[in-house]
């Protein structure tokens, strides 16, 4: 005879999941199956749909037109899809056999995946953890889709398994193989065939192709990933086995002239690949001891971004007056400042190739050489030995030059030489951290330099950003409140109405809505009214408010004139700019 307590327990009511819910309200169900096949599925530890169907409670057709219809979602036939042709980087092939979800493709931003649970919220959730995307579900036949995850996910190890396993296919002919400058370590070619190398060899190409500009691996515990960022976003590429990440980063090391023994210090080095009969990409590695390995990162420096000319950088006209008006003067220095990777160097070189002439002699110092640009004497400083850029500096001006380039002014040494070859008849370029134009002079300051040396050395400062570019073949026009724009900066006489701001997309050609990135800047000639505040030891304040009144656009300002002229979103400017 059964106690009160069981009775009662017995007849307690189920918190059915979402599918239970929709079933019962279509009348697909009773509610006294759904609930005894949900507390079946739950003592086996089984998926409640899988329970379903295979008790024969319902067919796994109807489950998938219920489910479409009662959450207004599209049903997919699963038997016309090759699990072959479908992407296999969107999501990760463990979240996808977990939650038996196959990613189908990408759009405005969001993923469209197949699930014959489209209730399943927690799955929805990892994705947008996973991916930093939303979800749009399309519904599936739960076997169907299951064989098609199988497949899915198992063709995706067996690819990553051939590459680490050594069934890997690469044509180094037409790839071409990274390199070391000089080619006696043995090292390098007792592992030239191994399925790591090729690996690498594959990313490497794969990131050059994709216009990134950084590679990222990264180990973790239980995890390995390898990230590009492209276009200032970092993006996962694929998530190899853990134990690939010992050989792959010998492999780096050995051919970027590094220390393999050495795991527990910082090293950087440079490295090359060949991706044509006369083309050469150089990389600069930079490696560092973590918790669960080495991370690695490799920058590609691509010469030709110096030869792409100015007008491609994205300087406004007269903003290309003032800094060619600049570097056509005999001596002074010209300052170009931003945080890393805002493009710094890129605009030196530029700079550096307009001037490059038969008649001229330029010398740089840099730490390292990122570009290499014939034609200029570039020397690479070396802390160790002894080589700083205050001593390069020095044997650069016995040299007889007319142009000297400084990677960048650390202390008030190299300041203090750079200031005095500006002085004495030379063109000196270089670069600092600082925020904005204003602020360079004052940090001058602060690092011991007298006023009537910046005064009478800097002819001009250029700050700078980079913003993502809108893609041209799918950027649509945004409607944005009136006060919004104006708290974004926007005067009330430019919302006229003469212009369209214009929001991301998302297209085959483009990453989520953007393709390339635009340069934004404040070029500030130094005036005589300015020369006059530094000399009073004027504050970054008096500075900006002297340029403003000279008609130099602030960082925010030269921004949104990008957003009016429809070339970048006003979302990506106030993530790049401060107000």
């Amino acid at each position: 005879m059964a106690t009160a307590e069981s009775v009662s327990r017995d007849a307690a009511p189920v918190a059915l999941p979402g599918v239970g819910r929709a079933l019962v309200l279509a009348g697909k169900l009773t509610q006294k199956v759904a609930e005894d096949t949900f507390k079946k599925a739950r003592a086996g530890q089984k998926n409640f749909i899988s329970e379903l169907i295979g008790s024969g409670a319902i067919a796994a057709s109807d489950l998938a037109h219920t489910l479409a219809q009662a959450f207004s979602a599209p049903l997919l036939d699963a038997d016309a899809l090759d699990p072959e042709r479908l992407p296999k980087d969107l999501i990760d092939p463990k979240l996808s056999q977990t939650y038996r979800l196959l990613a189908l493709s990408k759009r405005n931003g969001r993923l469209i995946v197949a699930t014959a649970d489209p209730s399943d919220h927690d799955a929805a959730e990892r994705i947008k953890f996973s991916t930093q995307m939303g979800v749009e579900w399309v519904i599936a036949e739960f076997d169907k889709l299951s064989k098609l995850v199988e497949a899915h996910t198992k063709s995706a190890a067996e690819s990553m398994d051939s590459i680490v396993g050594g069934d890997f296919e690469f044509d180094e002919a037409s790839l071409g193989a990274a390199v070391p400058a000089e080619e006696d370590d043995s090292a390098a070619n007792d592992v030239e065939d191994a399925p790591v190398v090729k690996f690498l060899h594959k990313m490497l190409i794969d990131a050059f192709n994709m216009r990134a500009s950084d590679l990222h691996f990264e180990p973790y515990e239980h995890q390995y990933r390898v990230r590009f960022r492209v276009d200032g976003e970092l993006r996962e590429i694929v998530s190899p086995p853990v134990l690939i990440k010992e050989k792959l980063a010998s492999r780096i090391k050995v051919l970027s002239r590094l220390d393999i023994s050495e795991k527990r210090i910082p090293q950087d080095g440079r490295m090359k690949l060949k991706v044509g009969p006369d083309r050469v990409i150089d990389f600069r590695v930079s490696t560092l001891p973590t918790l669960f390995g080495e991370k690695i990162v490799i920058r590609i420096l691509d010469p030709s971004s110096a030869k792409l000319g100015i007008d491609a950088l994205g300087y406004e006209p007269e903003e290309k007056v003032r800094l060619l008006k600049a570097i056509e003067r005999p001596y002074g220095m010209i300052l170009v400042t931003g945080p890393t990777g805002s493009g710094k160097t890129v605009s030196l070189y530029t700079c550096l190739n307009l001037l490059n002439k038969p008649g001229v002699n330029i010398a740089t110092a840099e730490d390292p050489s990122e570009i290499n640009l014939p034609g200029v004497n570039q020397v690479n400083v070396n802390e160790k030995a002894g080589l700083t850029f205050a001593v390069a500096l020095k044997a650069f001006l016995r040299q007889d030059p007319d142009i000297i380039m400084v990677g960048e002014i650390r202390d008030l040494e190299t300041a203090d030489i750079a200031i005095k070859a500006a002085q004495t008849g030379h063109l000196v370029l270089s670069t600092l951290h600082t925020n904005d134009a204003p602020t360079t002079l004052t940090r001058m300051r602060n690092m011991g330099i007298a006023p009537f040396n910046i005064a009478s050395s800097v002819i001009l400062i250029t700050a700078q950003r980079l913003a993502r570019r809108l893609c041209p073949q799918c950027k649509a026009p945004m409607d944005i409140p009136r006060e919004a724009l104006i708290e974004a900066g926007f005067d009330e006489n430019e919302l006229d109405g003469s212009w369209t701001p214009y929001k991301p997309v998302g297209c085959a050609a483009c990453n989520n809505g953007y393709k390339g990135r635009v340069g934004i800047y404040e070029v500030m000639p130094i005036s005589e009214d300015m020369q006059r505040i530094i000399l009073a030891d004027g504050s970054a304040l008096e500075i900006g408010e002297q340029a403003r009144r000279e008609g130099v656009r602030s960082l925010r300002e030269s921004a949104l004139h990008k957003v009016k002229i429809g070339v970048t979103s006003l979302e990506e400017v106030l993530a790049v700019t401060n107000q």
